[in-house]
């Protein structure tokens, strides 16, 4: 099978889509087949902008992580945002999590198997014996209910089936770079089958420690999946259970310094912040220009547990209608150790503890109703969120500074998040040319919080160690109830043509702000209401015997906006205000276009290419009373092209494959304040993978960010604090070899 894709920005460049592929005759593009409303479908019926990464593209190009996923889709970003361990900051047209808080929720829904992974601390999934990964764009509270807001990822792993094979991965690359992957699937007899699969990865980061006495930063991931898949007349189930272990020291963190002069408050230029010359409040600087060196006591340790299970039972009533059942459980139990000072110093350490359990229930009737479609279920979800954190705020400076500055805030937060919904989505085709869907859901949600928080400051000034003395405890419900829905036209004035347009909203449940507060007062505001966003979609899909084009324009109206403030505190030298409020309204809009084409039986191409000149506050005042309007939203690029080129030939009865590709994302910001210290200018990530195939035999070369670009993954400011901003740097150049034998 040949796969490919192309790039095309004035001049022409090339690129790949694994999931679209050459029919046995190579005559036409095959089908691309999507769960994007839970059944499966041909990609050109679905009148919802999706965007597809199939299983070699992943596996050829040493994808690791879903963080990796937004170098090969139009206006999707995902950063690893406060170090790989925190939670991902995911963004699809502007709309995305900026919070590193483990209590929060993202916008994007994250659903893998069909099964709701919760809150954003699940998000971060290896991708391993994978069969295909969907970006939905827009909307998707019908469907897929609360919190997808901006969009919604759907993971799905590769099932059992019938046969006895299995493959073993065994790769090396730079920075100690080592991967083990393989799986084995099993038939059982004629109705079931079993497939296990396995990932070892173990590493270090490409930034590196210049402070002597840190551990090298890196992490050991080992993740296992055990899948069971029966099939028998009216019946099937697809059960697994799954479990993961990381443990590693986390990546260390920069310190950007933005002072000449720090006594006398004179400030470097946003271009000079960080290189030599420009040193924080305490006059540190790590003594050297390279972008990927630090210098930080980086004894950070981190660990992270999880393991669950899914389910899925589906009776097939009769030829036209089916009934699914879907359960889930899963618990993660993380330690995620911190330097926020980005110095050899004690200024700004912590931890960030986490346990958090999640069950899951849908059981949903779908059925065809002559051409009309239609689907009825009901969605259940409750997750429990235990945080036990702690933040050492200016200790190596105790008995120097006033006590009330120097201190330790302990903060333990049980959260607890109950949702319902019944949803409903009918597809009724008016006329042989037009389609007409009409959905609608009602949620009810709560979430129970009990916060309580302690201090560490010197009571004594004889014991500069302290007393651990309470702070503040508060105890409080948000409860909300909403309908979304979703109503769409589906014109088809050809088979190889859809053009459609989607009316849809969605919102983004409440919550409490389980993250540092600095004072009590904070803890009784921080519970905070949905947001909600209304879009318009216009777009079309047409295939062609050797080309997919799909495009759209949007607009968002995006209402009671829950912003996640990094501010300023009133009182001078101490830790910002970190608040996540209902207190912004922002315009969205633009468009993006993808094409996948195939230019001989060796060389084919795609091209998805971003642009969004609007994602602005139309109005927003921080907890300082300044007022920002028409200040763009974080991680909103106004362009960004994804783009691959590819080309396959036989050579002595093997198949050589290559791939060139380019992510290219122009400048944005970090934070809402459109802070200049906090831009990232716009790069472009190249890869590159060659790989030859030969009977059972695979060997592959791959390489990330090629050309070592430099860029960050975040900048939170603390300049106000520390007189500097954490940076959470890129990946840097990385390359590898991989070595794969099929059985």
């Amino acid at each position: 099978m040949f796969k490919l894709s192309a790039l095309s920005i004035s001049i022409s460049l090339l690129f790949v889509n694994p999931s679209v592929a050459f029919s046995a005759d190579e005559s036409a593009m095959e089908t691309i087949e999507v769960y994007a409303q839970k059944r499966k479908q041909n990609i050109e019926d679905v009148s919802v902008s999706i965007s597809t990464i199939g299983a070699d593209q992943i596996e050829r190009q040493g994808v690791k992580d879903v963080t990796e996923l937004g170098t090969f889709v139009a206006n999707l970003k995902i950063s690893q945002n406060a170090a790989e361990g925190t939670p991902p900051a995911i963004n699809i047209r502007g709309i995305g999590l900026l919070d590193y808080n483990t209590a929060n929720t993202s916008p994007i829904a994250m659903y893998v198997d069909g099964l709701s992974v919760g809150s954003a601390n699940n998000q971060i999934a290896n991708l391993f014996d994978i069969e295909q990964v969907e970006v939905l764009k827009g909307p998707q509270g019908t469907l897929f209910g609360r919190n997808s807001t901006g969009g919604a990822l759907l993971v799905r792993t590769k099932r059992p089936e019938d046969g006895n094979y299995g493959y073993v991965k065994l790769g090396i690359g730079t920075d100690d770079w080592q991967r083990a992957q393989g799986a084995y699937n099993a038939r059982l007899n004629d109705e079931s089958a079993i497939r296990v699969a396995f990932s070892h990865t173990d590493y270090e980061y490409t930034s590196y420690n210049l402070l002597e006495t840190s551990p090298e930063a890196g992490l050991t991931q080992n993740d296992l999946r055990l899948s069971y898949l029966g099939e028998w007349e009216n019946w099937s189930a697809f059960v697994k259970g799954y479990y993961g272990h990381w443990d590693g020291i986390v990546q260390p963190v920069g310190n950007i310094g933005i002072f000449k002069d720090p006594l006398n408050q004179v400030r470097c230029t946003p271009s000079e912040a960080g290189k030599i010359g420009c040193v924080d409040s305490f006059g540190f600087n790590d003594g050297n220009d390279d972008f990927w060196a630090v210098r930080v006591n980086n004894n950070s340790p981190h660990l992270s547990i999880y393991k669950g299970w899914g389910l899925e039972l589906q009776w097939q009533q009769s030829d036209t209608a089916s009934v699914t059942y879907l359960n889930g459980f899963n618990r993660l139990d993380r330690d995620h150790a911190f330097n926020c000072d980005g110095s050899p110093a004690r200024l700004c350490e912590g931890e960030l503890g986490l346990k958090s359990e999640l069950v899951t229930n849908e059981l949903r009737y779908q059925a065809e109703i002559g051409k009309d479609h239609l689907t009825i279920g009901a969605f259940h979800l409750e997750e429990r969120i235990y945080q036990n954190n702690h933040n050492d705020i200016l200790r190596d400076l105790r008995g120097v500074l006033a006590p009330q500055l120097t201190t330790t805030f302990f903060y333990d937060n049980e959260i607890i998040t109950k949702s319902i919904a019944l949803f409903s989505q009918y597809e009724w085709q008016l006329a042989k040319n037009h389609m007409l869907t009409v959905g609608i859901r009602y949620s009810d949600e709560s979430v129970d919080y009990d916060s309580v928080s302690r201090l560490n400051f010197i009571t004594n000034p004889a014991d500069i160690n302290g007393s651990i003395i309470p702070f503040y405890t508060v105890v409080g419900k948000v409860e909300d109830d909403g309908v979304s829905g979703k109503v769409a036209w589906n014109y088809t004035p050809s088979d190889a043509l859809l053009i459609y347009y989607s009316l849809a909203n969605g919102s983004k449940s409440g919550g409490y702000n389980g993250g540092l507060l600095s004072s009590a007062e904070q803890a009784q505001l921080a519970d905070y209401g949905p947001e909600e966003t209304m879009s318009h979609e216009v777009g079309f899909k047409l295939t062609g015997t050797d080309y997919f084009l799909s495009g759209a324009v949007f607009y968002y109206d995006y209402q009671d906006q829950q912003v996640f403030m990094n501010q300023a505190a009133s009182t001078p030298g101490a830790p910002p205000l970190q608040l996540l409020e209902n207190v912004g309204e922002s315009m969205i809009y633009g468009a993006e276009l993808e094409l996948d084409y195939t230019f001989t039986n060796e060389l084919s191409s795609r091209v998805a290419i971003g642009y969004i000149p609007e994602a602005n506050f139309e109005e927003f005042t921080d907890p300082l009373g300044n007022t920002l309007t028409d200040n763009r939203l974080p991680f909103t690029s106004e362009w960004n092209v994804a783009a691959e080129l590819a080309y396959t030939m036989n050579i002595k009865g093997g198949e050589l494959d290559t791939v060139i590709g380019v992510d290219f994302q122009s400048d944005y910001y970090f934070d809402q304040n459109q802070n200049p210290y906090a831009n990232q200018a716009s790069y472009a990530l190249w890869r590159a993978n060659v790989s030859y195939q030969y009977a059972d035999w695979q060997v592959g070369v791959w390489a990330k960010n090629l050309f070592d670009k430099e860029y960050s993954h975040l900048k939170f400011d603390l300049s106000s604090f520390l007189g500097m901003l954490e940076d959470f740097k890129g990946e840097g150049q990385r390359v590898g070899l991989d070595v794969t034998y099929n059985f």
